[in-house]
Parts: structure tokens; sequence; C-alpha cells
């Protein structure tokens, strides 16, 4: 259903680390999981305007951008800023058996929610078999 690699996600921790700059938050912390017909991700944005918020998909890879914006007025001093501010985006890669055209988005209390139906194909099924000459169905 999903792909859990983001092959920047550790290239930018690692460069965090390196260079000891924060500016840049490196992830959107998530869980995903499936429940019943959907899958669900929750993306941690606490903070976040929501009008800042842009989501995409393109070929099963779901783009989330947002963008934090300091919350100390205009010509203040900081004194400290251990608050991640600025634009940063995570993306998902999806498995072909979503149903892409029908995700639906919420964001309540910093936290952007994620519904994506299970494509009618990936969904478990029942086969009908028709044996020889009983003509007698039988059913899996």
């Amino acid at each position: 259903m999903l792909m859990r690699t983001d092959p920047f996600r550790e290239f930018d921790r690692l460069t965090q680390q390196l260079f000891g700059t924060a500016e840049r938050p490196v992830a959107m912390p998530m869980d995903a999981y499936r429940a019943g017909d959907d899958f669900v991700i929750h993306l941690d944005l606490p903070g976040v305007d929501p009008e800042t918020i842009d989501l995409g998909v393109e070929r099963n890879v779901l783009t989330v951008h947002a963008e934090r914006r300091s919350a100390a007025p205009d010509g203040t001093e900081l004194v400290v800023a251990e608050r991640p501010r600025g634009r940063f985006s995570r993306q998902v890669f999806l498995g072909e058996m979503l149903d892409t055209d029908r995700i639906e988005a919420r964001y309540d209390d910093g936290v952007l929610t994620l519904r994506i139906p299970v494509a009618e194909q990936a969904k478990p099924r029942k086969i009908r078999i028709v044996g020889g000459d009983s003509k007698k169905q039988i059913a899996n």
C-alpha cells in the first residue's frame, strides 16, 4: 500500500547534523494504517496555517507542502528560536491499489489526516466456481 522510503529525508537529517542547521524541518512525522476499505495517513503539522498546505498527487506520489511562519512580530529580537519554520515538504509513495482520485483531506488540531480509499480491484472478493456435470455451485 505504501512505500516507506524517502531518499531525501535521511540525506537532510545527515546534512543538518553535519552543519548544525535547523532552519528547514526535515520531516513531517507521520502515522499510516489501513482501516477497513481506507488507507489513513496522519501528518503532524503544528502551528501551520491551513492556507499554506498544498497537496498533490502525480503517478501515485503524494506530495505535501506546508509553511510554518515565525510567531514573533517583525522587528523583534528572537532570544530562542528552536521551533522549525519555513517551507517544507514530504512525499509519500502510494501503492497502485489505492484510489488516488478520491483522497479526502482534513486538518484539525495541527494534524493533517488523509483518507485514501482502497481501489475496488484491490478489495477481497468471492469467486464463484461452477463444477463439472453436477452443475453444483461452490462459493469460496
